[in-house]
């Protein structure tokens, strides 16, 4: 159960709905400013430039140092890491050569990111740190854990190897935190969590932060948090609502590839994509199929058997992405959305409300994505300045945003695989070595090889919803006094390799 420590404008529900009569729980605490911190953590924050915090520090820090299990949602950019890197620093003790505090994030950047203001703020603290991620060798980690490592920062895959080498034991960890959980899903990392849990002390305090909270992360949270509250922060602003308006201008020419690069940085749970055409919602769909993503389409064309097949999918939660127009969209209902796309601009301002207004229910987060050329771009103004809706303008992802984010999600997913093969495999793997130094060696090899991964990445993640069936969870450790499981599996969890949001947050401006 979630307690809401913020208070909501009129029209955003919260989770749970309750009154400041009936409200339960602690209640909520002040803020804090930087002349609050401890002389030394003023002299750190002196030394990074910052002159005060960061809304997101000022309203996160006191529940860390209190303890206090919450959910903070704030956007990427926002100073986030200093809400949580500061109050670990308080809570470990430097003499102590064992591991007392783990920072879960998803990517090998990020990992690297987090580390070096964990070194910054901390170089005069005594407190070690080391960043823990895939892709490269084991030597320096190993070293830096049996060094005696206090803060461990690193993506879950990577933490869970150690777990298993022994080279890491969280037995003492007090402090857990979860930074852009909902990205932590996107790159595939749920089976890896769940099995770390088994690992975690069962006394400890849990901490995440994200920039959306759809029902997965949501799930996410109820499964290693006791009892969170909640906390919404954006960009100094006490209320975020429940859907997040973004915008890519790109020529009508383009949106078709512009929505695959999407798809694959963000790499929705679930999501409607609206077009104005018959023909536009058959050419989209299209697009998708061919590109292997799970999606159909919904027009007045289709019969009604035909139409009564892809609802039955929708309402099972069985089809990922649904193409169509307003008409035919009418009187679906999907609780759990995690995105919306506007693939064509509404030609009128009341239709943008009912397309938007399909995610962020129920006191889940989601996006609306906007993909508008030259002429749309004025109508998306008319209907932000009469609506008042903050819209965010994002640019549009490259190739090389495409490729980092899928490299991080082939990386997670192989090495998952690669931890659950039993030894005969693992024998007569042996075989292939010399031959893939072989193909590395050369363009027709390596052109192989990336055939391979592209077939393996399809097969894994552009699935229907339910998740690779190929999957085993990692071998447990021995039931101990430690170990302990909060909440149990509930819901769906995200374990498909999606629910949520990743790759970068560039180029944002808000208008």
């Amino acid at each position: 159960m979630t307690k809401n420590v913020e208070s909501h404008p009129a029209g955003t529900p919260a989770e749970p709905a309750e009154t400041p009569e009936t409200q339960s729980g602690p209640p909520p605490l002040p803020e804090i400013a930087i002349g609050d911190l401890p002389e030394r953590w003023q002299a750190a924050c002196r030394n990074m430039g910052w002159t005060e915090l960061m809304p997101v520090q000022a309203r996160a820090i006191p529940y860390l140092l209190a303890g206090r299990d919450v959910m903070v949602q704030s956007r990427t950019g926002s100073g986030k890491t200093g809400a949580f890197i500061l109050p670990i620093l308080e809570r470990i003790d430097p003499g102590r050569k064992v591991c007392q505090a783990l920072v879960l994030v998803p990517t090998r950047e990020l990992a690297r990111q987090v580390f070096s203001e964990a070194e910054a703020l901390g170089h005069e603290s005594g407190v070690r740190a080391v960043a823990v991620y895939g892709g490269v060798g084991y030597a320096p980690q190993l070293e830096a854990l049996q060094a005696g490592a206090h803060l461990v920062i690193g993506t879950p895959g990577r933490i869970l190897d150690h777990l298993l080498r022994r080279s890491l034991i969280l037995d003492n960890v007090h402090t857990l935190v979860f930074d852009e959980a909902d990205r932590m899903l996107s790159v595939g990392f749920y089976p890896d969590m769940k099995a770390m849990d088994t690992y975690l002390p069962r006394e400890r305090d849990a901490f995440m932060f994200s920039a959306t909270y759809p029902p997965s992360v949501r799930s996410l949270a109820n499964q290693f948090l006791k009892d969170p509250e909640v906390l919404n922060l954006s960009a100094g602003v006490e209320y975020v609502p429940n859907t997040e308006h973004l915008v890519y201008e790109v020529p009508a020419m383009e949106k078709d590839r512009c929505l695959v690069r999407l798809i694959e940085l963000k790499n929705p749970d679930s999501a409607i994509i609206f077009c104005n055409t018959k023909a536009m919602v058959r050419f989209v769909a299209v697009v998708l199929q061919r590109f292997g993503y799970d999606a159909d389409q919904l027009s007045a064309d289709l019969t009604q058997a035909a139409r009564e097949k892809v609802l039955a999918r929708v309402y099972k939660k069985e089809l990922r992405f649904l193409v169509a127009t307003d008409v035919a969209a009418r009187g679906i209902d999907i609780s759990d959305l995690s995105h919306v796309v506007l693939y064509d601009f509404p030609e009128d301002p009341e239709s943008y409300i009912h397309r938007t207004g399909r995610t962020g229910r129920a006191g889940a987060s989601g996006e609306a994505i906007s993909l508008v050329d030259p002429l749309e771009k004025l109508q998306l103004k008319t209907v932000a300045r009469q609506y008042g809706i903050d819209m965010v303008y994002e640019e549009i992802p490259t190739d090389e945003d495409v490729e980092a984010i899928v490299a991080e999600r082939v990386t997670a997913l192989l090495e998952n695989k690669l931890r659950n093969l039993d030894g005969l495999v693992r024998e007569r793997m042996q075989r292939m070595l010399p031959l893939t130094e072989t193909l590395s060696e050369s363009n027709g090899g390596r052109a192989v090889l990336a055939m391979m991964l592209d077939a393996f990445y399809q097969k894994s993640l552009h699935e229907p919803p339910g998740g690779p069936a190929e999957y085993k969870p990692a071998p447990e450790k021995p039931a101990s006094s430690h170990g302990r499981s909060r909440g149990g599996d509930r819901g769906r969890g995200g374990d498909r390799g999606r629910g949520g949001r990743g790759g970068p947050r560039k180029g944002r401006r808000r208008r």
